[in-house]
């Protein structure tokens, strides 16, 4: 079966790490394609490009302040990527309170030898 364009929903397009590290980097504000490049290393057309596709599937919002452009995260269009991952949860805490469980057997096991 032939994959999804990356560019054809919210998972596609979160599935390249560059559009991830921008995602995370506007978890914490509005910043401009300056600031993005900046940050992460990459030359304007990419970082551009790359907040095109996040805007078309509505994880990244713009909005026009003077002469430059500022984008944000979406909170409602990261809503389905927080509501798959929450199905995990359970997994995850169940993993946690193994690691937990082991680490206070391991000390009683030393105290009884």
């Amino acid at each position: 079966m032939a994959r999804a364009a990356t560019t054809s929903d919210a998972f596609n397009a979160v599935a390249e790490p560059r559009r991830r590290e921008i995602l995370e980097l506007l978890a914490f504000g509005e910043r401009s394609v300056g600031d993005l490049v900046l940050k992460l290393g990459l030359e304007q057309p990419s970082v551009s490009k790359h907040l095109g596709v996040l805007r078309r599937v509505g994880l990244v919002r713009a909005r026009r302040h003077g002469r430059r452009i500022l984008y944000k995260a979406n909170p409602e269009g990261i809503r389905p990527l927080h509501a798959w991952t929450k199905t995990f949860e359970r997994l995850w805490e169940h993993q946690l309170l193994r690691v937990k469980e082991r680490a206070e057997e391991k000390p009683r096991q030393v105290e009884r030898e």
